[in-house]
């Protein structure tokens, strides 16, 4: 009998790590359509160039891409790249206000993935941008633990 592997629904945005400084997490609902949650679970996201913005005291995430599957109702397919609603607490985005109204501070979405009660949650972190020595310095540093990492292991 075959074993069924088990997919890792979790999709990251690793290019946020890599142009941000994650200063603080939340996690949130979205509000989804049609067949994008099959599609989630097919693996067609990709949160590369995504960002959020509140709008008229709500949440949206804006230029996330959930590619449409081909046995979907071809009259019914959302746009992939639509703005899609987060689901947050009134309080949560006064806050999430409060901190993007100060200087350099954005919000990105980081990790979209299914949580216990296998609903589909986003990520999203208030970040501050980095400059450009600020990102060789953390590749170098990066690089440095890499080498330290692999001597320790050759040494054994």
């Amino acid at each position: 009998m075959a074993k069924i592997k088990e997919k890792n629904l979790t999709f990251k945005n690793k290019k946020a790590y890599h142009d941000y400084e994650i200063l603080e997490t939340l996690e949130a609902g979205i509000a989804l359509e049609g067949s994008e949650v099959k599609s989630i679970r097919d693996s067609r996201v990709n949160l590369k160039d995504s960002h959020i913005r509140i709008i008229k005291n709500e949440v949206y995430v804006l230029n996330m891409h959930i590619t449409h599957l081909s046995t979907a109702h071809s009259t019914f397919r959302p746009d992939e790249r639509r703005s899609r609603k987060l689901l947050l607490h009134r309080r949560e985005i006064d806050k999430l206000h409060a901190k993007v109204t100060k200087d350099g501070v954005t919000l990105i979405p980081t990790r979209l993935y299914f949580n216990s009660k296998n609903m589909v949650k986003i990520q999203v972190a208030v970040a501050r941008g980095k400059k450009l020595h600020d990102k060789r310095e953390d590749l170098k540093q990066k690089t440095l633990k890499k080498e330290a990492l692999q001597a320790l292991k050759n040494s054994f």
